[in-house]
């Protein structure tokens, strides 16, 4: 960067410094002697409106933020830089997600996004400051990584004031007197950038920022280790209020350490979860926790040597007793002997997720801090719709989808697959067209049996008993497999290109296909003479559909066809139109509109001649504006429009419905496939059969 873009760091030039101050600047605000909840949110991004609420909704007598607070006004937008802007527009819930995508296209030139953008769109402190808006309780904020240094120099100089706004930082505490517990504030904004901790920026004394981004300073972690020191009391409790995580930084944990903090809270992690620890807790004994401590002081020793010679020569006398302070810090490391450090196990720490998924509320009463979490936390919904064929596999499972066939009895931790599929309501006594159910031997027309022992040798039939009892097996065999070929008559044509893989078994040699077999069907595979017993093809094809008991017959989506976009209309148009025209229809580039398909005519020339088609919005509003069109008149007729459902629904309803016979959708193709008829009792085999052969 060129050096004159910006003033130089405090490492070359001198800061202002900051005078002895005969009394620390603290205040002690009386809540409830009683009863008293908290609210500890991070990251509210500007949307400084949402902090009312919030407060209602926990009953919170006060708010604590640990910084990303929207420090920003609309002369702000010139200090911030291109990277800085692009950030603050990715993440600031104040723009719609559709405007959002325009926003952060990638035809889209920071330029652009720098004309379009104002500051209504980043946050709501100008309407804080003018008094539009009102805090209805105390709110206790340190900054965090992307704020404007100039605002908070107002606030430190005392231009701006706002009514129940207070800005923590190194030479400003607070203390609550609620529940029966006073409750000192300590606190400390900015991100912890090791090679800018001696870098104040834009900043004057101890407060360093610039181009839209703020962090913390050695001088800034020495001022306010003078500052709890001056007001260090053993009657009170002592939070910790920081933007960067004591958990991930060691500093941040070695600052806990010397002001003697009870609780921390923290962000900068933006989880979806909140996290409530100890160091005990998480560390496996004491030197884990050192070892955490040691890596921050490394880091800092590194810049710390790099710098020292100037640093020396820039500062005065008061801050040198900062930088004395603030190295003290960086030296304090529990000691292995001699008494164990009691915030090893004393000082609770809660690292918090954005206030958009989550919060803290601190619940005092009669002296106790109670606490309670609440994280959005993960969607885990999509997981009822995973398959085999679109699920990663687990680490040292198999491949394939079916079951791994075996000659040896299953042991308990062998058959996971098995032992997890669900129980068909209908008896099995469909038996594979190759396994004889009678024998304990594997036989086959053109393949002489194994041994009972082994060892691979032939068994030919002895006599002319042994050739009839084998047709009367082959008989059975081609019983069973025409009864399976008349279930397979039902299912689909793409069920039927996806048949079951064969069973991964090694083989001497193949054992060819008995020449009455369908083609579907291949032969078992011998293992080293031994008989390999083979899955049934019936059972397998269940295994592969859902549940006949429980479900409603819908077929489970499989990874040959996406899912549909969620915030979709199916629209029925009077007449043949453009996408232009359904556009004008919705209400032109402010409907939200993202995508227009037709639904094309399969088997007709003109691919657009049925006049349907699937209107995709960019959220949820827009959409259901969209479906307020519902009825509405177009040309000479009217349009209807619809929530879009899943293509098996619409199948179902017979939307699909044609001569080919696949009107009844995968739910009745289903129930088919298992004997069974909507509205009726089960079939037996029989009647199944009967069925087939009509």
């Amino acid at each position: 960067m060129n050096p004159s873009s910006r003033p130089a760091s405090s490492s070359t030039r001198p800061a202002v410094s900051p005078n002895p101050r005969p009394q620390v600047n603290t205040h002690t605000k009386v809540l409830d002697t009683t009863h008293g909840r908290i609210l500890c949110i991070a990251d509210i991004r500007g949307r400084l409106s949402g902090l009312n609420d919030l407060a209602r909704e926990a009953n919170a007598k006060a708010i604590i933020h640990t910084g990303d607070f929207g420090f920003f006004e609309s002369n702000s937008l010139d200090r911030i830089n291109d990277r800085t802007l692009r950030h603050l527009t990715m993440y600031s819930p104040l723009i719609p997600s559709t405007q959002r995508t325009h926003f952060l296209a990638p035809d889209n030139t920071s330029q652009a996004i720098r004309a379009t953008v104002d500051i209504s769109l980043l946050s709501e402190f100008p309407l804080l400051l003018s008094g539009q808006l009102k805090l209805s309780v105390p709110v206790y904020t340190v900054w965090g990584a992307c704020e404007d240094v100039v605002i908070l120099e107002k606030f430190r100089a005392g231009i701006y004031s706002i009514d129940n706004l207070h800005v923590l930082d190194e030479a400003t505490t607070h203390c609550l007197d609620v529940g029966g517990v006073k409750l000192r504030l300590l606190g400390l904004g900015g991100a912890l950038v090791s090679h800018k901790i001696f870098d104040n920026g834009d900043g004057s004394a101890t407060i360093a920022g610039g181009q839209g981004t703020m962090w913390t300073t050695a001088l800034q972690i020495g001022e306010l280790v003078d500052t709890a020191q001056r007001v260090f009391d053993p009657t009170e409790t002592r939070l910790l209020v920081t933007h960067a995580s004591p958990g991930r930084e060691g500093i941040m944990a070695q600052l806990a350490l010397v002001l003697k903090a009870d609780l921390s809270i923290s962000a900068g992690l933006h989880f979806r979860y909140a996290s409530s620890y100890n160091e005990f807790s998480v560390q496996s004994d004491l030197e884990g926790f050192r070892h955490k401590l040691i890596a921050g002081k490394e880091a800092f020793d590194k810049v710390w040597d790099s710098v020292k010679q100037q640093v020396d020569t820039v500062i005065d006398e008061h801050q040198r007793v900062l930088l004395d302070k603030a190295l003290s810090v960086i030296e304090r490391l529990p000691s292995i002997q001699g008494p164990e450090e009691p915030s090893w196990k004393n000082c609770w720490n809660w690292n918090l997720c954005d206030a958009a998924f989550g919060s803290l509320v601190l619940d005092i009463k009669d002296g106790r801090i109670s606490a309670e979490l609440k994280s959005q936390g993960f969607n885990y919904a999509y997981r009822r719709t995973a398959t085999p064929s679109n699920v990663a596999p687990t680490p040292n499972s198999t491949t394939s989808s079916l079951p791994n066939a075996t000659s040896n009895p299953p042991t308990k931790g062998s058959t996971p697959i098995q032992a997890e599929k669900p129980l068909s309501p209908h008896p099995k006594e469909v038996k594979s067209p190759l396994v004889p159910a009678a024998s304990g031997k594997e036989t086959s027309p053109s393949t002489p049996a194994p041994k009972s022992n082994g060892s691979g040798t032939p068994a030919p039939p002895s006599d002319k008993a042994e050739k009839e009892k084998q047709k009367r097996k082959d008989k059975k065999e081609r019983r069973d497999r025409e009864r399976t070929e008349a279930k397979e008559k039902e299912v689909s044509t793409s069920e039927e290109k996806a048949d079951p893989a064969p069973v991964p078994v090694s083989t001497s040699s193949p054992t060819p296909t008995p020449a009455s077999a369908p083609a579907s069907v291949s032969a078992p595979d011998l293992k080293s003479g031994k008989v390999t017993p083979e899955v049934p093809i019936a059972d397998v094809r269940e295994g592969m559909k859902s549940p006949t008991t429980d479900s409603t017959g819908a077929r489970t989506p499989t990874s040959k066809r996406s899912p549909r976009h969620p915030w979709t209309l199916f629209v029925k148009l009077p007449q043949q139109s453009t996408e232009a025209d359904i556009r004008t229809f919705f209400g032109g580039e402010a409907a939200g509109v993202t995508k227009v398909t037709f639904l094309a005519n399969k088997g007709s020339p003109h691919q657009r001649a049925r006049p349907f088609v699937y209107v995709e919005f960019g959220d949820d509003e827009t959409m259901k504006a969209g479906l307020d069109k519902n009825d509405k008149k177009m040309g000479e007729g009217t349009v209807s429009v619809q929530i879009a459902t899943d293509r098996e629904e619409r199948a179902d309803r017979g939307v699909r419905g044609g001569p080919r016979g696949r009107g009844r959708g995968f739910a009745a193709r289903g129930f088919a496939a298992a004997g069974l008829t909507r509205g009726s009792t089960p079939r037996t085999n029989g009647e199944a059969r009967e069925s087939a052969a009509a």
